[in-house]
């Protein structure tokens, strides 16, 4: 018995021993994806002057709106405003109207190259009522103080648009000309779902069998303190979105006097069933674009967190449980449930006969709005409930390849603007223009070339939204070198 226990003793050592050493190849193993970049080449941009005119867009509102006709006095006055703050712009690219969307069209030399596609949107949120004395400065105000732009916009998007024409500008000045085709789409209706200018540009360039090489909009950014492990900033450049879909739940019941209730009524029906849908969440993991996060993130780590990353067959439920228990990013694992509406009655001795809920689900690639609706209907599993979809719904977008040559160039262009920056993909759980274009190009990114922090973030479609003058400058020598780069 007792050489039994050591010879047990001695293979339990050595399979340890031989684990261990796994787990620390794995990890040194792991090596960095962060690509080696020359500096940027010099442009010249008086930021000052630069800021100017981005403040001056700011000024102009452009809100968005689902009911508004196109050509409104906002949108007027904004094309009017681009076409005197950017006149070789205007007088370089052929410019298209779609409706108060924008698409401008930079010829290249050479024909046969697919065109790239970089994109962007001129509506913004509104202020929320009541918000606004609790503004720095005023939210339509445009006001340049304190070394910053402030306003609704400077971030969301006017900042993307702005500074991608400033930079064609720039460029213009310098006699550059692409050898490959650059389009420049700029919508109008995104903060509403987009159908009315980004939607209509893709049908137009389909009809016109365009096929972007790449595309870039909105997405990510060059955050700072919300990666942890990482110190120094990490630009995460999204290659895929989640797609979007609010289920009703609506339960009918008998009514009546509320003295003589029946044992379920219809909004304890309902109660139930939004509860057990919060229970019983749709199942997740780490896959598609945050396991690409964590394979370009992970090599950066301190040793001990580059271990467990490069060992997520080991770790990997280690991991999701941590992510799980934060609601930022749990959503980058699963489809998200949220029940957002839930009404029923009308007087405390009444009993109602309909009551009904809406819960959104925010999809993650892999799952579908089929998927979703399947899941609402195991998971409540009460006859009583009637489920339907609800207004508009969306797809979750496929994921773009990171071994691409529009990823490298992104990549690339973000390590000469930003050096000290650790590029890294990741899953936008928001929704932008850019899934109108898939259909369109196989390789659609996301990225804002703006440094941020979790306090930014709030601000944009809150209160105080603004950016730094120097920020925005180096946002403009992003969009230059991206060009230089990209239409090579």
């Amino acid at each position: 018995m007792k050489r039994y226990l050591v010879t047990f003793g001695l293979g339990l050592l050595l399979a340890v021993l031989l684990l261990a050493g796994v787990l620390v190849a794995r990890a040194f193993g792991f090596r960095s994806r962060q690509v080696p970049a020359e500096p940027a080449a010099p442009f010249a941009l008086d930021s000052a002057a630069a800021a100017g005119r981005l403040a001056g867009a700011l000024r102009i509102r452009t809100v968005s709106s689902d009911t508004a006709a196109p050509g409104g006095p906002g949108w007027a006055e904004m094309h009017a405003y681009l076409r005197a703050a950017y006149p070789r712009v205007h007088a370089a690219l052929r410019l298209e109207r779609v409706g108060d969307a924008l698409l401008f069209t930079w010829p290249g030399a050479d024909a046969r190259l697919r065109p790239v596609l970089l994109m962007g949107h001129l509506d913004v949120v509104p202020v929320e009522p009541g918000t606004e004395r609790a503004w720095t400065r005023p939210p339509f105000g445009g006001v340049v103080t304190d070394g910053f732009v402030w306003g609704r916009g400077a971030l969301d998007d006017k900042l993307g648009v702005l500074g991608t024409l400033e930079a064609a500008e720039g460029l213009l000045a310098e006699g550059f000309r692409p050898r490959r085709t650059v389009l420049l789409a700029f919508g109008a209706d995104e903060e509403v779902g987009g159908r009315r200018g980004a939607a209509r540009i893709a049908a137009l360039l389909r009809s016109r069998g365009v096929r972007p090489e790449w595309v870039l909009d909105e997405g990510g950014a060059v955050t700072r303190g919300m990666m942890p492990g990482i110190e120094g900033p990490v630009a995460l450049v999204g290659v895929a979105e989640k797609g979007f879909v609010s289920v009703e739940l609506a339960v009918r019941g008998e009514g009546g006097h509320s003295s003589m209730p029946p044992r379920s009524t219809a909004v304890g029906v309902l109660a139930r069933a939004v509860s057990r849908l919060e229970e019983r969440p749709v199942p997740g993991g780490i896959r598609g674009a945050t396991e690409l996060l964590f394979d370009h993130a992970g090599p950066e780590m301190p040793f001990g967190m580059r271990l467990v990353f490069a060992n997520r067959w080991l770790f990997g439920p280690l991991v999701e449980r941590q992510l799980a228990a934060a609601p930022s990013t749990d959503a980058t694992l699963r489809t998200t449930t949220a029940a957002t509406v839930f009404q029923g009655g009308t007087q405390d001795n009444v009993l109602p006969s309909l009551a009904r809920a809406v819960v959104n689900f925010r999809i993650l690639p892999g799952d579908s709005i089929a998927g979703v609706l399947a899941h609402v209907r195991d998971v409540v599993d009460d006859p009583r409930v009637r489920v339907r979809t609800l207004g508009f719904a969306s797809e979750p977008s496929p994921v773009s390849g990171v071994e691409t040559a529009g990823f490298r160039t992104i990549q690339r262009s973000i390590r000469q603007t930003f050096p000290d920056a650790v590029v890294a993909p990741y899953l936008v759980v928001g929704a932008t223009d850019a899934r109108h274009f898939h259909g369109l190009s196989e390789h659609v990114y996301r990225f804002v070339p703006v440094r941020v922090t979790a306090r930014d973030l709030a601000r944009m479609h809150g209160t105080d939204e603004r950016v730094s003058v120097a920020d925005y400058a180096a946002a403009v020598r992003f969009y230059a070198q991206l060009l230089r780069n990209g239409a090579r």
